[in-house]
């Protein structure tokens, strides 16, 4: 846990404060992913020059996989192919809402 020394303060404070976003990706769970449902229009524009096939017609949801420090690693039309997806690659996914 040698890299983690520095980012713990004692007394109160706001986490975001004293550890950064890649130490607490390395915390515990290294391998572990998120994959969360997203408005298909909400990120309709990051599709562009990528597979766009994603979008079928009439989707309105796709599922998004998130590394543990919140870097979007993939897009994918359902839940079960994001789980699939992440467990090719050795990743523990999880749900969050």
């Amino acid at each position: 846990m040698d890299e983690l020394k520095g980012f713990f303060k004692t007394g109160g404070g706001d986490a975001s404060e004293v550890m950064s976003d890649d130490a607490l990706a390395a915390l515990g769970a290294p391998n572990m992913v998120y994959v969360r449902q997203v408005a298909a229009a909400d990120v309709a524009d990051d599709l562009e020059g990528e597979d766009e096939n994603i979008l079928t017609p009439g989707s309105q949801t796709l599922y998004a996989v998130h590394a543990a420090n919140g870097d979007r690693l993939a897009l994918v039309s359902d839940r079960e192919t994001a789980f699939v997806a992440a467990r090719q690659y050795e990743m523990e996914p999880v749900s969050v809402h």
